[in-house]
């Protein structure tokens, strides 16, 4: 098996790198995982990385409202039956439980249905459904597609607390996702080239015949593969036909190194934000960041001025110096994810790209999830299902070999 990444590090969207200007490593983005993601735990126990977590025992959500300074704990209890919503103690501040049988409507969503369509207006809208949304979908409440939010929760806070317990990466996520991953595929006997970016596909008779990186074509074989993992605007270019999604959304990051290490409240290492520009803070060590979803009312701002708006977010949640801007670093995806709208959602591909011998994946492909690391990795799941399903023949023989990925 041969590994072609474009770039000169493996991990896209999900990886770190050393900052100079803050001195030590920080990750592109934030990420936050829940232990119910199945196929992400499953990725991480395969490649020897799933010690590599971190958070709380038990199912445990921190908010803070900065327009008032009220924080409360979402804890959802154990077992199918959601009896937290009845103790007003676990669920937000200001609700009764009868506000959250809205989630049904969510739950019932038709194809067309946005989240604001099915819950806007609600006693929980500002408070959970919004932050949830726009975390999950990364795409405002009033476009994205409440279907999308149906398997996020049947697979999570439906099965109790053990299955939505939050955890993110304890050092970094290329500690954490990529480095053991390319160790893996090393030690398994995989070729890993880097800087090598596919410029076409050469098709004929419905199959990839060979790859053109350049300064080098790669011919296949009739019992070579190829496993397509790139953005859809890339894919598009590249594979005959191929109807993707077109539209996307950004987020913005934005790290702070802090002259003292950051203690969140109840020793959790994150924090939901309500009523202020970012949405959600994480600390780890000495460096906070925060993340903007949906960030289209701030991705082309300049730097210092995200900077300095968010910064009075994270003083507010640590107690710090609204007029002290530390060291920071402010990171841009202007095409984080597709939009993931009702519309968008009809033009997710399917993992067989109608060339016998081609297959895509990525968190684009219609998994049935959002776009998340969990719907990356469930279209990976897929690709190589798909791969073994399609060559059963040779697999059986001790004939199979993997060609170009």
């Amino acid at each position: 098996m041969v590994l072609h990444e474009a770039a000169g590090a493996a991990g896209g969207r999900c990886r770190s790198f050393f900052d100079d200007r803050l001195d030590c490593p920080i990750d592109n983005g934030n990420h936050l995982l829940l232990s119910g993601n199945r196929d992400t735990m499953r990725y991480l126990r395969i490649v020897g990385a799933d010690h590599l977590l971190a958070g709380p025992a038990s199912a445990c959500f921190p908010f803070l409202d900065l327009r008032t300074g009220e924080r409360w704990l979402l804890r959802p209890n154990a077992g199918r039956l959601p009896w937290w919503i009845l103790d007003s103690r676990r669920r937000v501040p200001g609700t009764a439980f009868t506000d959250y049988l809205a989630g049904l409507r969510v739950a019932l969503a038709g194809g067309d249905r946005t989240v604001t369509d099915c819950v806007g207006g609600s006693a929980l809208f500002e408070r959970f459904w919004e932050p949830l949304a726009v975390a999950v979908l990364n795409t405002p409440a009033e476009l994205g597609a409440a279907r999308l939010l149906r398997p996020v929760l049947y697979e999570t806070f439906a099965l109790g607390e053990a299955a939505c317990r939050p955890r993110i990466a304890r050092t970094g996520l290329s500690d954490t996702f990529v480095a053991p991953a390319l160790e893996f595929l090393r030690r398994h006997g995989a070729a890993i080239r880097f800087n090598s970016r596919l410029r076409a596909i050469g098709c004929a008779r419905g199959r990839a015949r060979h790859l053109d990186f350049g300064q080098e074509t790669i011919a296949l074989g009739e019992k070579d593969s190829v496993v397509l993992a790139v953005p859809p605007a890339a894919a598009a270019d590249l594979v005959p036909d191929l109807d993707a999604p077109v539209e996307s959304q950004p987020i913005v990051n934005a790290h702070f190194r802090l002259a003292e290490p950051a203690e969140l409240p109840d020793e959790l290492p994150f924090l939901g934000l309500i009523g202020g520009t970012a949405q959600w803070l994480f600390a780890r060590g000495a460096v906070a960041s925060i993340t903007i979803s949906a960030a289209n009312a701030h991705v082309d701002e300049p730097v210092e001025k995200i900077a300095r708006e968010t910064w009075r977010d994270v003083a507010a949640a640590l107690g710090r110096d609204p007029d002290a801007l530390p060291p920071y670093r402010v990171v841009k995806e202007k095409r984080a994810t597709f939009a993931q709208t009702p519309r968008n959602l009809k033009r997710r591909p399917a993992t067989r790209s109608g060339l016998a011998n081609l297959y895509l994946a990525g968190d684009w492909i219609d998994t049935g999830l959002p776009a998340t690391i969990e719907g990356a990795m469930r279209s990976g799941t897929a690709a190589a299902r798909a791969v073994s399903a399609d060559r059963p023949a040779a697999a059986e023989s001790g004939q199979e070999r993997t060609g170009p990925t």
